[in-house]
């Protein structure tokens, strides 16, 4: 019975050294990582990082003095922001003047927003002065006017003007103030006008916005259609207008919507229709005064 069991156990335990063997001598299964996320590569998801190599060493971090102060964030940068396509101001440079008054200079609402001095100096104002102003002096009076030049002359932009003893200032609104009630305005009526031009009249920046004729009218238009007529407009030439404008104490003045050198030549100057007046910001117009 005993002999019969050996040669049974060693052919066991020889098959389990055997079996051992084999194992042993196959490579051992690595296990397989997961899969890494895949995320859409878009702003609104993250992109996956890549994993660090095998070895390699994360870098050093910089150590923090005793004391030492975080280095300061760098200040944004203002974004540049497109401007309007406009010319520059130009240079201006305070300026006074003093002299008789020769004229009013009105706008085609029949209010003054300028006038002439004997020695030919146009000066400027805000038309909301006007009432204020006109009341101030007459034709023929002296005055006194400070303001703006621009440096190479040309139109005096008024901030006060004084005459009498009284002066008047062009005071901007205070901060927070109401805002004043829209001036009433009459309503615009046809006209048109002719003669030899006596001066060029032009804005602060030296621009050419119309002229007074020799029979007083003032004639307006806007600076681009001076630039476009420029060689028409010479003290002593002939000038036609058609357009609307106001007559009134102060004189005659119109918006011209045709201009020439004679009537047969009257061209449009201003984009629509001739018969209908450009639309004006303002309180709706009453009905129209007949020409004078």
């Amino acid at each position: 019975m005993t002999l019969t069991r050996f040669p049974l156990r060693a052919g066991l335990l020889a098959g389990l050294v055997v079996a051992s063997g084999i194992a042993g001598a196959q490579p051992a299964l690595q296990p397989v990582p997961p899969a890494a996320p895949v995320f859409p590569m878009t702003d609104a998801a993250p992109r996956p990082m890549a994993a660090p190599r095998a070895g390699a060493l994360p870098a050093p971090m910089p150590e923090a003095r005793p004391g030492a102060l975080a280095a300061p964030l760098p200040e944004p940068r203002p974004v540049p922001v497109a401007g309007p396509m406009g010319l520059p101001p130009p240079a201006q440079t305070q300026a006074t003047v003093s002299g008789t008054l020769a004229r009013w200079l009105i706008n085609p609402n029949g209010e003054a927003d300028g006038l002439l001095l004997q020695d030919g100096t146009q000066v400027s104002f805000p038309p909301h002065l006007s009432a204020e102003l006109t009341a101030l002096a007459q034709p023929g009076e002296r005055i006194d006017v400070s303001g703006w030049r621009a440096t190479d002359g040309g139109v005096l932009q008024a901030q006060q003007i004084g005459a009498r003893g009284r002066t008047v200032v062009d005071q901007p609104p205070a901060p927070g103030a109401v805002p004043p009630a829209p001036r009433a305005m009459g309503a615009l009526a046809a006209m048109d006008a002719g003669g030899r031009i006596a001066r060029v009249l032009s804005t602060g920046r030296g621009d050419v916005n119309g002229v007074l004729l020799q029979d007083g009218t003032i004639v307006r238009f806007p600076p681009h259609v001076g630039r476009m007529i420029g060689g028409l407009l010479q003290p002593g030439a002939p000038l036609y207008a058609q357009g609307w404008g106001t007559r009134g104490p102060l004189g005659t003045a119109l918006e011209a919507t045709r201009l020439g050198a004679s009537p047969q030549a009257l061209q449009d100057v201003l984009s629509g229709s001739a018969d209908m007046p450009a639309p004006r910001p303002g309180p709706v117009p009453g009905p129209q005064r007949r020409p004078v």
